[in-house]
């Protein structure tokens, strides 16, 4: 890539998250002030119930979003808005979601156990179904290039989740009761992304497909294929390991854990944002021209590289007053437990950046086989660590794990051979 189309590639990346930057601040305020509640008046181990009932939602969430909206932001970018193929592919894409939402729902009617009845499984598929379908035309709204109406839409989703929060929680409700009002209030955002997206153009040209595309199903499924392996190798991990934690240690005790956890899915929120809606669409754009596809991930693992090292860096130095400031003072003595957690995030982000190029390629088998591995190694780190460490296991097993998922994911990108060589 010539040294100006390079700076320009730069340039872009630098404005769109900056442009990115309220809905961002958005969701962060959200996310902090919902530990915040659920610390203070969520009872002993309210934190560990949050972050186990979020994971439930990121298991439902996986592959819609980890697949139908990466695949739909692949396919919609460069199609204009209203146009019948743009139409084909959304409407395509929301049949999808729906169909991967309620075979969620069933998976949880039939294994929730008593903590899921029939009535409160299908409150929360139907609040998660309304959840995803909002995301999507979130995705497509940046698409099309309206991200005014995405920050709207991203700045209304974290108010009323936490607002059905606070109000339950001052009403003296139940946790369980609380978490299922939170994903109960994001659920009504789903009206103001339907009026966005017609707003838009979105809508004009399509007339409601009765039944979706089948080439547009075909090209979906790559996606959705792939995410599989963050639905099993990550989300489905977690919750298991979680649910093993909770059972084995005190509320006490997890809590420490999942304080650090929460401080780090706060700002993996914001990562994960500029990676989604600014990084992503470009490398797809680059897709015809793989020299300079691999010449701009390069450059954004730097520039990502070494601005998480001084953001993470200067966290760090806030540790303890962050921790009581965010949460409650008890949980000030998780502080020892966020170096490795951070080390192990920031290993984690960079990573990222070179698995993207397998997504944006549909290059399905080889991307499951790096999940698969992730997964191996991952259980089996803590299975020898969590024994011998404890709960201060889990972040240390955090660490090593995903240093050594960098490690191979830059070998692989730098060492391979690119799609012009091939």
């Amino acid at each position: 890539m010539p040294p100006a189309r390079l700076v320009a590639s730069v340039r872009t990346f630098v404005r769109g998250t900056a442009g990115t930057g309220v809905a961002l601040a958005a969701r962060t305020a959200g996310a902090l002030l919902l530990g915040k509640l659920v610390a203070l008046y969520g009872g002993p181990g309210g934190l560990t119930q949050l972050a186990q009932f979020q994971n439930l939602m990121g298991l439902f969430g996986a592959l819609p979003t980890d697949g139908v909206q990466l695949g739909a932001t692949t396919h919609l970018a460069p199609l204009r808005p209203g146009e019948p193929r743009h139409g084909l592919w959304l409407g395509t894409a929301m049949w999808l979601v729906a169909l991967l939402v309620g075979a969620a729902g069933l998976v949880l009617l039939l294994v929730g156990g008593p903590a899921w009845p029939a009535g409160r499984a299908l409150l929360f598929t139907g609040a998660m179904l309304l959840v995803t379908e909002q995301a999507l035309l979130g995705v497509a709204l940046l698409a099309a290039r309206r991200r005014g109406a995405y920050v709207l839409l991203t700045t209304v989703l974290s108010s009323l989740g936490v607002a059905a929060v606070a109000g339950l929680l001052a009403l003296g409700q139940p946790l369980g009761r609380v978490l299922l009002g939170y994903v109960g209030g994001q659920s009504l955002t789903f009206g103001l992304a339907w009026w966005l997206a017609g707003r838009v153009g979105l809508w004009p040209g399509w007339p409601i497909r009765v039944w979706p595309s089948r080439v547009a199903l075909r090209g979906l499924a790559r996606f959705v294929l792939m995410a599989l392996g963050n639905l099993l190798v990550g989300r489905a991990v977690d919750y298991v390991v979680r649910a093993y934690l909770i059972k084995h240690f005190a509320p006490s005790a997890t809590d420490l854990w999942q304080a650090v956890v929460k401080l780090s899915d706060n700002y993996t929120l914001a990562v994960v944002a500029v990676l989604n809606t600014v990084f992503y669409p470009r490398l797809a754009a680059l897709a015809p021209t793989p020299a300079e596809q691999r010449r701009y991930v390069s450059t954004v693992a730097g520039l990502l590289a070494v601005g998480l090292a001084l953001g993470l860096g200067l966290l760090y130095a806030l540790r303890q007053p962050l921790l009581t400031l965010l949460f409650a003072p008890c949980l000030a003595a998780a502080a020892p437990l966020i170096a490795p957690q951070m080390l192990g995030d920031w290993a984690n982000f960079v990573s990222w950046v070179f698995q993207y190029t397998l997504l944006v390629r549909g290059r399905a088998v080889p991307y499951l086989a790096m999940q698969a591995g992730c997964m191996v190694l991952y259980v089996s780190l803590l299975a020898n660590i969590l024994p011998r460490l404890g709960l201060p296991g889990m972040v240390v097993a955090h660490a090593v794990h995903h240093g050594l998922v960098l490690l191979i994911s830059a070998a692989w990108f730098y060492a391979g051979k690119t799609d012009a060589q091939r």
